[in-house]
């Protein structure tokens, strides 16, 4: 059950949505009674922030207390957003298959279609890289922090699942189900319980230290193993290209006007129609 307040958090944000979504914690199936929530999305711009010599608010960020809920707000005009697809970013995909839908217009369903086929072996990397960052960071930490932890196991686990099956799952507790590790039960009961700051036994350190060497070596098989493509497909990135004019066209604020006289044929409506049947023959940017 989504928080109404989140609709209208959703609803006040300063450029329509194509999706907003939950991320972070609540999405990865831990999140403490304190916990922020991190929103996330891909808006759409209008032709006019986007056909100039500067391109303005391709990304906002908005970090605060609103309506009693802790906000960490995040999304991306639609044409970064699905460049950023176009790479072996997990942190997008995640977004895009998150169930924890806030809005979506129509566009949403048929951009996860295409985003199937943006999957690619090499999204392994972002999932090492990832599960390592987090790493150094329990590590250097005293006392050692649970959340960094769960981040750890959660990336590696997401990774391992996604070269093997082709398939977005970022909870750690729905994850756990095919990997069956009775360790990860304790952890997530005890960070759904305690506070977001919630430390580990220093004696726990060497058992989740080979753990976590064990899952990035699960991981670099499955990489080796996996049938997913190198990269995505002519077809993928066509596909993404008519979507984003589409969509860019029939939510834009306002077309460009023409100076016509009255007894021209020219109708400005149709001018959105010739625009969007042109994408349709127009080669992927």
């Amino acid at each position: 059950m989504i928080d109404s307040r989140l609709h209208r958090i959703v609803a006040a944000q300063p450029y329509p949505l194509l999706f907003a979504t939950i991320s972070g914690a609540h999405l990865y199936g831990f999140p403490s009674p304190d916990s922020d929530f991190d929103l996330r999305g891909a808006h759409i711009l209008p032709l006019e922030k986007v056909v100039g010599l500067e391109v303005r608010d391709e990304t906002i960020q908005d970090s605060r207390v609103i309506e009693g809920l802790e906000m960490d707000i995040v999304s991306h005009d639609v044409q970064k957003f699905f460049g950023l697809l176009l790479k072996k970013n997990g942190y997008v995909l995640e977004q895009l298959f998150s169930p924890l839908i806030v809005q979506a217009m129509p566009g949403h369903s048929e951009l996860k279609s295409i985003a199937s086929g943006c999957i690619t072996r090499h999204h392994s990397h972002h999932y090492f890289g990832f599960a390592e960052t987090q790493w150094k960071l329990f590590d250097k930490e005293r006392p050692r922090r649970l959340k960094p932890l769960l981040y750890v196991f959660r990336v590696l686990m997401t990774g391992i699942h996604l070269m093997r099956s082709g398939k977005v799952e970022a909870n750690l507790v729905t994850l756990n189900e095919e990997f069956r590790l009775p360790y990860i039960v304790d952890l997530v009961a005890r960070k759904l319980a305690g506070p977001e700051k919630s430390s580990l036994d220093e004696a726990d350190v060497a058992f989740h230290e080979s753990e976590y060497q064990r899952l990035r070596a699960e991981l670099q098989l499955a990489h080796e193993a996996s049938q997913l493509p190198e990269l995505p497909s002519e077809e993928t990135r066509t596909a993404l290209n008519k979507l984003l004019v589409r969509v860019r066209l029939e939510n834009c604020a306002s077309l460009p006007k023409f100076n016509v006289k009255p007894e021209s044929p020219m109708i400005f409506s149709n001018r959105a129609n010739q625009l969007l049947s042109d994408a349709e023959d127009s080669p992927p940017v």
